[in-house]
């Protein structure tokens, strides 16, 4: 696909001209990774702004004992670098990113991308929504790991994340929301038992979404 196309794909791009696309073509460049491996580290440091065009991306911490700590997964045709500032061109990487699935980047030059575009008013409404969307993000990384407890954690990624909580397997689910297998396995019959979803050949269905917003709802959202 040539780079214009994958541009014009891009839900954060769609208010440009022809014109727009061909100058942002001409600062960008388009990556294919493959699945399991390393977009960046903790602490790099690059001058690029990236977007996923396609494919999963997974971001994590590491503690001092070498523990991954999950984050949040980054979903195709969204933004994946975080910005603590557009007036510097370096651009700092504050977790670790890995493909889940083959994936492809899209990746512009910040410097450039600022004097051509943002410096014009072009696209900064686009990109304070990002931002404003990762902020919201972080808010509801602090509820899950501060404040929600193993109930609240699975009613809120089954209400925000089913298609992920259906895909993945239950450990995996429980490594994400950080509880134990056992624990998880009781939210869902306590779930079901209470007709707030269905549980049938694996897959979890939504039955009563009020009643499974209402489990984390209040505790802090």
């Amino acid at each position: 696909m040539p780079i214009q196309d994958t541009i014009k794909s891009m839900d954060f791009f769609d208010e440009l001209t022809n014109e727009q696309v061909t100058q942002l073509a001409d600062i960008s460049n388009v990556v294919k990774y493959p699945k399991n491996s390393i977009l960046y580290y903790e602490s790099d440091i690059n001058n690029n702004i990236m977007f996923l065009v396609s494919g999963l991306l997974k971001i994590y911490k590491v503690d001092k004992f070498d523990n991954e700590i999950f984050l949040y997964h980054i979903y195709e045709n969204s933004m994946i670098s975080e910005l603590s500032s557009i007036n510097e061109k370096e651009i700092f990487c504050f977790s670790n990113a890995e493909f889940i699935e083959d994936s492809i980047v899209l990746s512009i030059d910040f410097g450039k991308f600022r004097e051509k575009f943002l410096s014009k008013n072009i696209l900064t409404m686009k990109l304070m929504e990002a931002l404003l969307s990762k902020t919201h993000q972080l808010q509801c990384i602090v509820n899950r790991e501060l404040v929600f407890d193993a109930t609240a954690k699975v009613a809120f990624m089954l209400n925000q994340d089913l298609e992920m909580f259906n895909k993945l397997k239950r450990q995996e689910v429980s490594f994400m929301l950080h509880i134990q297998p056992e624990t998880l396995s009781r939210v869902i019959k306590r779930l079901s038992r209470n007709e707030i979803v269905k549980v049938g050949n694996g897959k979890i269905e939504i039955i009563n979404q009020e009643a499974l917003v209402a489990q984390f709802r209040g505790v802090a959202v």
